[in-house]
Formats: C-alpha cells, structure tokens, sequence
C-alpha cells in the first residue's frame, strides 16, 4: 500500500507544535515532532501574522532538513479555540424514494450540509462545525444517528449544535500560509480533534467533560451519547500563572515559567517536605538575593488555578449535563502536567478526574514529547486527517547520502527530533538556583479505538434556526491579573 504523509501545525499561544505523521493504510506513525516558542498568537488566534509567519518558518526549515525533504507543501491546521459561540439549528430534506428505508448516505448527506451550508447572518463570522444532535422522521423524534437509518419516512430532520468562530482569526492563518508558500488543507474544529486523540468511546457514550488546559485558553468540551453537546473557552491557562509568579516575585517571565515548571504545584498543604523548601535566587556574580519558599509559591499557583476551575465548573453547569458526566472530568494540554492539578480539580469538582494522555492509536520513534499531553491537539489534527486518500502533505523523505571522507560525511537522518528540553534540574536560569526534584505524575496507559468515516456529499437542505447563546466563549467570572488581591 501506498504510503502518504500528513503534517499538522499547533498554533499555540506559547508553542508551535509541528508534528508529521506517516501513513499506510491504518497505520500511523509519527516520524517527527517537534515544539518551538510560538509569537503573535494570543488566546490561540494569531493576532500578528508577521511574527508568526516568522516563526513558523524556522519551524518549517529544521523539519525539513532533520527529514531530508525539499519542502512541505501543505498542512492541517487548527482553529482557534477562543470567541467561538453556539447555536441550535435544525435542517430538514424531502425524500424522493417513497417506502424506501432511510440510509446512512443520506443521514451523511444532511450532517455535511449542517457543516457547510448554515446561513450566517454577521460577514465578519465563519461556521467552525456542526454536530448533529438527533434525528426525527414525521412519526419518531429525538433518534439517535443508529436508530435512524433504516427507518421509512418522506422527510428527515437533523438537529444540531453549531459553532461560530471571527473570520478574521482564520484570515490571518491563512495570510501567514500564503507568505510561506505552504497550503492549508484542512482546517480542524480543536475540541473535536483533541476528544479524537484523548477520550475513549466507553466515556464519550456515559458522559464525560474534557478540560483543556492551554497557555493562553482553558476550554471545556461535554460529550455525552458519543455526542459532543456544549464547548466553551475562556481566556486564562498557563499563561496566566506565569505572569502571577511574575508579578509577585519581581522576576522575568522566562524565569517564572522555568520556577513554574520545575516546582509549580497546587494544593500546598498536600507538599508534606517539600513545602519547606526554599528557591534562591543569585546575580549574575552569584550572590543571592531573594529566596521564594515552594509552599508561597503552590499558593499563588493555587489561588489563580482555583478561578479558572471555577469558571469552567460554571460552564459545565451551563451545559445541562452536570449531573451526567459517569465519567468525570479528562484534563489534558500543557498545563494538564501541573502536580496535583487532578486532585484539586477533584476536591472542587466532586467529580472523578485522570489526566488525559494521547491514547494508542499510533506509533513514534524519536520523538519525544509525542505522548504528552501537550501533543494531544496535534495527533488529534494528524488522526482526524488520515482518513482522506487524497492528502499527501510532503514528498517521501530521501535517505541521505554519505560522502567518501569521514570528515565531510554528514550525519544519518533521525528516526525523529530532539525535543526542546525545559531547563534540567540544577541549572541557572536568570540567576535563579534550582536543586529540587520536579514533580510528575504516572501517565494512563490509553486503549485503541477505530477512528470516525468521513462524511459524503451533501444534498439540499431547508433551515430552521433560533439563537441559542450571546457568548460562549465569554466567562461571567471576572478573572483578576493582580495576585496580590487575592486571598493565598
């Protein structure tokens, strides 16, 4: 079988993340992934495309030299995850076959037309994605996609969940796109790609919420009958405790986020020992000047932590499902690695909680980092795109060749990149003094699941719509950016 290659791009408000898939047939394999510092993104959109564009193309260039590839020619992108807003549509179509048995075709048919034909009423807005909610004939309603098909009926209703984004944050993906001469070839509604990549179909069918802890974003994701029923973001993650600890300690942010990586943690009276350290920090002549203690420093980690689980528990309640999640809680991405992040989300929550990790839907070879939560979003982008025979996104890396003289002989392609290592333990980093153990924690082992078929051809379709909310993206909790208002 024919091998293709998929590449997939996390625009990030703290990283980049460029990962490229192998494919043959099922199989997938990523044979490179690699994070760099991301710039002119904020809240997940790209506000600067210069600096972006900037960027992104150091990214591009190390990809394809570590490949030995002349040039990757397109790639699968993700949407933004902020200022998206949901409404209740429902279509409906006339069939023309009478007596004849509803099928999977036209189930199919009706989805795809919710997620390209929904009449938008504002020009400055785009269609992210439709979800169907159930289906309805003349004499059944509120059926599921399973029981439909096979039904007799001259008509057939679709009820859906439809997600609107700004047209200006995907514009300027793709102004970044066309000045690096790189193709888009799929755009991916995020929430959808990384429950792909991280729920398995026992908790999206009894009900489960994801919560996806970014730098710039925090979103929740309901699902309940394999069904995803409520999405919502707000505009505080990781980002946000990082400039906390900034704040408070009078440091610079790299430093912060270095402090915040290697002894960051909530909950500070679960630290037992490790709550009486101390962190000093030295000049560059290597006197010390200031010390934080690590139980000072879980408190203010702890105090914004709290306010974004809040605002996010506030919304789950808003989803009507709060009461139906068998499942629990999943918390993934970057900030996911938090120490006892989980069990605060428990302690307040009430909810079971396990950190969600790239289930096992595909193999790696030096690639680290690949099966961390931070990767979920871009092995979600690759797993959602390999079922279309038609994407190829770059040529077959050629082997390199080894010239006659040891000496002028280059080095072998990598199975994969090296990833960006986070500063090691011991280091000095802005003349801080780092000697503790970092924190960590036991990651799930994820099972495998068949991936989803693509929708067919859409075919005519009538609308029925009414509002269903102003904001979802927007919070009704007034997140402060002053530490030192808060109560730690």
């Amino acid at each position: 079988m024919e091998e293709r290659y998929i590449a997939s791009v996390d625009l990030g408000t703290s990283k980049l993340a460029l990962t490229v898939a192998r494919i043959s047939g099922e199989d997938v394999q990523v044979i490179y992934y690699k994070e760099t510092p991301s710039d002119g993104i904020r809240y997940s959109s790209v506000f600067n495309p210069k600096k972006v564009e900037t960027r992104l193309a150091e990214a591009l260039k190390t990809a394809e030299e570590e490949l030995n590839i002349k040039k990757i020619r397109q790639v699968v992108v993700g949407l933004p995850r902020y200022y998206v807003r949901q409404e209740i549509a429902s279509g409906e179509i006339n069939r023309t076959g009478e007596g004849e048995c509803i099928t999977r075709e036209e189930v199919e048919n009706l989805k795809e037309m919710a997620a390209s034909g929904y009449p938008l009423t504002d020009d400055k807005e785009i269609l992210y994605g439709a979800v169907a909610q159930s289906f309805s004939t003349e004499d059944s309603f509120q059926q599921v996609e399973g029981d439909i098909v096979g039904m007799v009926s001259d008509t057939l209703e679709g009820n859906f969940k439809v997600f609107i984004g700004r047209k200006s944050a995907v514009n300027n993906i793709d102004v970044v796109m066309n000045a690096l001469e790189v193709a888009v070839a799929r755009k991916c509604f995020t929430p959808e790609v990384v429950a792909k990549a991280v729920l398995g179909e026992e908790e999206m069918e009894n009900g489960v919420a994801l919560i996806d802890f970014g730098a710039g974003t925090t979103s929740v994701t309901v699902y309940k009958g394999k069904i995803m029923r409520y999405y919502a973001a707000i505009p505080f993650g990781g980002k946000a405790i990082t400039n906390d600890i900034r704040t408070e300690c009078g440091i610079s942010e790299s430093l912060a986020e270095n402090i915040k990586l290697a002894y960051g943690a909530c909950m500070p009276d679960k630290l037992v020992t490790l709550g009486e350290k101390i962190i000093q920090f030295h000049n560059e002549n290597d006197v010390p000047y200031k010390q934080l203690s690590v139980k000072y420093l879980s408190e203010i980690i702890t105090a914004r932590t709290a306010e974004i689980i809040n605002a996010i528990l506030y919304h789950i309640q808003e989803s009507g499902y709060a009461d139906e999640l068998r499942n629990g809680v999943v918390i993934t991405g970057g900030g996911a690695n938090l120490a006892n992040l989980a069990n605060y989300v428990k302690e307040l929550s009430g909810y079971n909680v396990r950190t969600g990790f790239p289930r096992n839907l595909f193999s790696a070879s030096g690639c680290p980092g690949v099966k961390d939560t931070a990767a979920v979003c871009s092995i979600g982008m690759i797993l959602s795109a390999k079922d279309d025979p038609h994407l190829n996104c770059l040529d077959k890396p050629r082997p390199r060749t080894v010239a006659s003289e040891p000496s002028e002989a280059p080095e072998p392609v990598p199975a994969g990149p090296e990833e960006t290592q986070e500063e090691p333990e011991g280091s000095n980093p802005d003349g801080v003094l780092i000697s503790e153990e970092e924190f960590g924690e036991k990651k799930a082992k994820p099972k495998k699941e068949k991936p989803a078929k693509e929708p067919k051809e859409p075919s005519r379709i009538t609308w029925k719509i009414k509002k269903f909310a102003e904001g979802v993206g927007q919070t009704l909790f007034k997140l402060t950016d002053d530490i030192n208002n808060e109560s730690v």
